[in-house]
């Protein structure tokens, strides 16, 4: 297992992360402990959870299984969807922000998070409410660095800079969806974290299961998150991501590598990502995504993958500096 710095944060963590959306749910807790013990066996130090996973379940078996070893994981969990059938036990008011960490904290069995993620973007609080009080969660300790998840790059510029302002603690970290069909974090927010020295780790590297070879323009599979949950059928759900997975899995099968290990690995490979998060409903799907760890891809490999997707548009429309055409004041 390969290791590097998160962000600027001095923090040592995992080429790969692993996320724990399945433990409670598609994986019960004898499967989640094989897989979870299975990751550490492997160099995994990083765990990724959020209080919406089995509404809590998830955090409450990741925080057994890490018990006595705890200083030897850095943990992330998430704030902002909605648990229960309170109607403000959602988003990111400073209320539920103070409740549902110490919630979290609980269930884990720990004191601290060392990541806490803005799960996504509340329009309906102040920015500065929900930085102030993740700035409090840092003084008090219960929190290490703020992070935020599935924010646009215009969100995230503004949280860097009411941070500065304020001269309160920052974002370190973010969590964007980022893979081979869905490509959009390549035009602005990847090249922000890269600018902020931003720690990034991914999510859906295999796109929902749509680039582990089961995939194709004629082939459907009736079991998995693309047949059974609704949000996942309609985030991949253009034809087109089923011609690029055809394509992804037999450039896969050519080179004899597992499709979801080169997924994985294509993901790793971006300069800008600390660590994709990986996840698995039990150990052979584990395993698929583990052996991207040692999977080296060189730029001229990733190109090649890249191409199997339409360009990625420039933030600027302005095509013509990407292929090297003179700008205006250039001589």
């Amino acid at each position: 297992m390969q290791y590097t710095t998160l962000g600027r944060t001095g923090v040592q963590v995992s080429r790969l992360c692993f996320g724990t959306m399945s433990f409670g749910g598609d994986a019960d807790e004898s499967m989640s402990a094989h897989m979870y013990h299975r990751c550490r066996e492997a160099g995994i130090n990083f765990f990724d959870t959020a209080n919406v996973y089995s509404q809590g379940r998830s955090e409450e078996i990741l925080g057994t299984l890490i018990r006595g070893h705890r200083d030897q994981i850095v943990l992330a969990s998430k704030v902002h969807g909605q648990m229960g059938t309170d109607r403000n036990a959602r988003g990111l008011s400073r209320r539920n922000i103070l409740l549902s960490v110490e919630a979290s904290l609980k269930r884990l069995g720990t004191d601290r998070l060392d990541v806490y993620f803005c799960h996504m973007f509340d329009p309906d609080v102040p920015m500065d409410e929900t930085l102030r009080t993740m700035d409090d969660l840092v003084r008090q300790g219960k929190v290490l660095y703020p992070g935020v998840s599935n924010w646009s790059a215009w969100q995230i510029a503004k949280g860097l800079g009411l941070a500065e302002l304020l001269r309160i603690s920052s974002i370190y970290v973010i969590q964007p969806m980022y893979n081979l069909v869905k490509r959009v974090a390549e035009i602005e927010i990847l090249p922000l974290a890269l600018d902020a020295k931003l720690g990034v780790i991914s999510y859906s590297p295999l796109g929902g299961g749509l680039l582990t070879g089961k995939y194709s323009t004629t082939q459907r599979y009736s079991e998995g998150r693309l047949a059974k949950n609704k949000n996942y059928s309609v985030r991949y759900g253009d034809e087109s991501y089923y011609k690029i997975a055809e394509d992804f899995t037999c450039y896969a099968k050519r080179i004899g590598v597992n499709p979801a290990t080169l997924a994985v690995a294509w993901v790793k490979a971006n300069p800008a990502i600390t660590a994709p998060i990986i996840g698995a409903r039990n150990l052979e799907q584990l395993e698929a995504s583990l052996a991207a760890a040692d999977y080296e891809m060189s730029r001229e490999q990733w190109a090649e993958i890249a191409a199997l997707t339409p360009p990625v548009p420039i933030a600027t429309d302005r095509t013509e500096e990407a292929k090297g055409l003179k700008m205006f004041g250039q001589k």
